[in-house]
């Protein structure tokens, strides 16, 4: 939980909140053709089940300041590089006009590459 207050009172976010944002701006993201899960067992499980949209993104809360692990498939043919730095920046942006708060980490990893 994030806890943000002001002179009216306090506002609690819950990390499923960031969760959900962050993979949200991340889809939408020119590039990227999905979000991977972020852990060994739910992967395996992937082709059993239809994993929920957050599930390759993780979200860490320490002294009020985020930092996010995101995992994405990229599509073929796309500049890895800049599809990262598109995402970061997004990402940033989003937190910051949500909830006026600033991620100091946005960590990208790439699971794998699908044509599209």
């Amino acid at each position: 939980m994030v806890k943000i207050e002001n002179h009216l009172g306090a506002i609690e976010l819950s990390k499923s909140f960031f969760e959900s944002l962050v993979a949200m701006t991340a889809v939408s993201c020119f590039g990227v053709a999905a979000l991977s899960p972020a852990d060994l067992p739910k992967e395996m499980l992937h082709k059993v089940y239809k994993p929920a949209l957050r599930d390759g993104v993780k979200v860490r809360v320490k002294n009020g300041k985020l930092s996010v692990d995101l995992h994405i498939i990229v599509s073929y043919g796309t500049n890895i590089s800049a599809i990262a730095d598109s995402i970061i920046h997004k990402v940033g942006y989003a937190i910051e006009e949500a909830t006026g708060l600033t991620a100091y980490a946005v960590h990208i990893y790439v699971d794998g590459m699908r044509l599209s």
